[in-house]
């Protein structure tokens, strides 16, 4: 969502009051009862302090400073950021490294915001997927410390959304607000009804437009996080290319056009959402068949789709994924 877009005035949705602005690079919402307007800023503060808190990019920040202390001695972190990183290693063994905290050792190789994309050489490739194994990390919970080797860098990027929803849903909870719609990024997390019925949340066709949504989903106190190859990709010889990298190949991840996870924490809904691109149909869905109180629906390279066994009774199809090969890519 473009940075510069407006604070929106608070929208009345039956009952609920709705209202967006700017936070984490992408565009959050939060829905809430109307007599629970005074706790929305509440909610917003989260994903601010999260920003913050989690942020690779803006030098001196506390992740900044533990990838620039990579090879050197353990570096001192705020309780908020050693949380993130143990769940982040947690998810990585979860996922058998399909999801990977270091996998930013990949930043930079990839361009998919460039005029004129390119594909690495294979040689670039292996030199920085040498640098990613999250078992390489090392924690130490009693000093609050972080210690990277050499080359490595972490990112959380692939689950900060999620977990700055969880943040924000619980300083809400924290209130006495146990009914609410939260979105960020098109990751939205449904904290109990919506006037006594689940909330809907709408699954986008990977080759549809943005509103184009194939199937819907019911959820009650569970978060709904999509990944897709649509969302940043190029075209090279016939080929796509897009953002969800393997990090153990260091390339796209192959075989499936998007994944949406349904789960009782974001932050899982998140990182799941992706690790599943990269582990593919039969895979991912033996890996949510064994996790409590997740789902998955699934949309393969051809169209065709799949859903985790526990799923079917809460979804609704509109129409089959439409079968259009290739995604209309925008950098971005």
């Amino acid at each position: 969502m473009p940075a510069l877009k407006l604070l929106l005035a608070p929208l009345l949705l039956a009952g609920f009051v709705q209202q967006g602005q700017p936070s984490m690079a992408t565009w959050v919402t939060v829905q809430v009862p109307a007599e629970a307007e005074v706790h929305r800023a509440a909610a917003f503060a989260e994903f601010d302090r999260v920003e913050q808190e989690l942020n690779e990019w803006k030098a001196g920040s506390p992740l900044a400073t533990v990838n620039a202390g990579a090879g050197g001695p353990p570096v001192a972190v705020p309780p908020a950021l050693l949380a993130a990183v143990q769940r982040g290693l947690e998810l990585g063994r979860i996922t058998d490294g399909a999801f990977d905290v270091s996998w930013a050792a990949l930043w930079g190789l990839w361009d998919f915001r460039a005029e004129d994309p390119q594909v690495p050489s294979p040689e670039a490739i292996a030199a920085r997927v040498a640098r990613i194994d999250h078992r390489k990390v090392t924690v130490d919970p009693s000093a609050s410390t972080v210690a990277l080797p050499a080359g490595m860098k972490l990112g959380l990027g692939g689950m900060a959304k999620g977990w700055a929803l969880d943040r924000a849903a619980a300083a809400l909870r924290e209130r006495g607000v146990s009914d609410f719609l939260l979105s960020a990024g098109g990751q939205v997390l449904a904290g109990g009804d919506k006037e006594g019925t689940p909330w809907r949340v709408g699954v986008r066709d990977p080759r549809g437009t943005a509103e184009d949504y194939f199937a819907v989903v019911a959820v009650r106190d569970g978060s709904v996080s999509t990944s897709g190859d649509y969302e940043r990709c190029f075209v090279r010889d016939g080929v796509l290319y897009h953002h969800i990298l393997d990090p153990r190949t260091g390339r796209p991840a192959r075989g499936l056009r998007s994944v949406t996870v349904v789960a009782p924490e974001a932050t899982l809904a998140d990182a799941l959402s992706t690790a599943l691109m990269i582990l593919g149909e039969e895979r991912g869905l033996a890996l949510v068949e064994s996790l409590p109180g997740v789902e998955a629906l699934i949309v393969d390279d051809s169209g065709g789709w799949s859903a985790s066994s526990g799923l079917a009774p809460h979804l609704e199809v509109v129409h089959p994924p439409t079968s259009t090969a290739l995604p209309t890519c925008a950098p971005g």
